[in-house]
């Protein structure tokens, strides 16, 4: 049975995390999601492999690939609770559509909890190293939506009329198996599918998504607890991080430009993938062979 030991600067640290995954939720809703998981191993630092287990090799590899599932569970969970509350800040301002968010979203349930069973069968090292392929994916698909940083002050009406359903429910059951094998949210993706399948206008597609993010990450962390890869602990850590974390970015979401900063974070995603799959890379190789 694999322990984890979390010290008290560790604890602190998760806080940080949190906070910095609350404000981009709140921001733009996404991005700080795809971020939670490499924080949450290599800046709490739950990546270090204790000396008890260092010295075996085997046990040293044990302890790895449970560590990788156990940042995807816990982490799904946070970040799924930092959405509700960012979508709860977002609807009293009138950011939020109910109906293209949950038509959204019930499709999503299904995938995220087969993406959440199929990562449970696959290698902790190859979880990591498709993440970073994901993470370089998601960091191109932001620096190409020219047309998401010009802020739109028209206000559409929304509802069924404005959907379109062959759109919407392939593009949420693919979203929510990502959602659920990689432990994220998936809002830079669910943003650009309300934008092209309802008449929602900007701020109110950022709003709505956080419906979807928060229910598939709250299904994944449900899958994953299954097999025991969810602490709670870390989990509200996080959260307590993310609640200031969301309300600041929230506060900041209607007057701020988000060219710059979206293509900021675009480069430091990039970054933090070619990392993890330089650290990881052997996941490829158990895949292959």
């Amino acid at each position: 049975m694999i322990e984890i030991v979390i010290t008290p600067m560790q604890y602190l640290l998760a806080v940080i995390s949190g906070l910095l995954v609350g404000f981009s939720l709140g921001l733009i809703g996404g991005g700080g999601s795809i971020l939670a998981v490499p924080l949450l191993l290599y800046f709490v630092g739950l990546a270090v492999v204790p000396p008890q287990y260092a010295s075996n090799p085997e046990l040293a590899y044990e302890y790895s690939n449970f560590i990788d599932h156990v940042a995807v569970g816990t982490t799904a969970l946070a970040v799924g609770l930092n959405a509700y509350i960012n979508s709860f800040i977002h609807f009293k301002k009138g950011n939020v559509r109910l109906t293209e968010g949950i038509i959204f979203t019930v499709p999503g349930i299904l995938g995220a909890t087969l993406g959440g069973y199929v990562s449970h069968i696959t290698p902790g090292q190859s979880l990591l190293f498709f993440f970073g392929i994901l993470m370089v994916v998601v960091a191109l698909l932001m620096l190409r939506q020219k047309s998401l940083d010009v802020k739109t002050t028209s206000v559409s009406q929304g509802g069924l009329a404005h959907l379109s359903l062959f759109r919407v429910i392939p593009t949420g059951l693919a979203v929510g198996f990502a959602s659920g094998y990689f432990g994220i949210g998936g809002g830079f993706l669910i943003v650009p599918g309300l934008l092209f399948s309802s008449g929602l206008c900007m701020i109110k597609a950022v709003g709505t998504s956080l419906i979807a993010v928060g229910t598939f990450g709250i299904t994944t962390a449900a899958v994953d607890s299954i097999y025991g890869y969810v602490y709670p602990l870390i989990s509200l850590l996080y959260l307590a991080g993310g609640v200031v974390g969301g309300y600041a970015g929230v506060s900041v979401a209607t007057r701020l430009p988000r060219g710059i900063l979206r293509k900021a974070f675009a480069f430091i995603i990039i970054l933090v993938a070619v990392y993890i799959m330089i650290l990881n890379y052997k996941g490829l190789l158990l895949v292959i062979h």
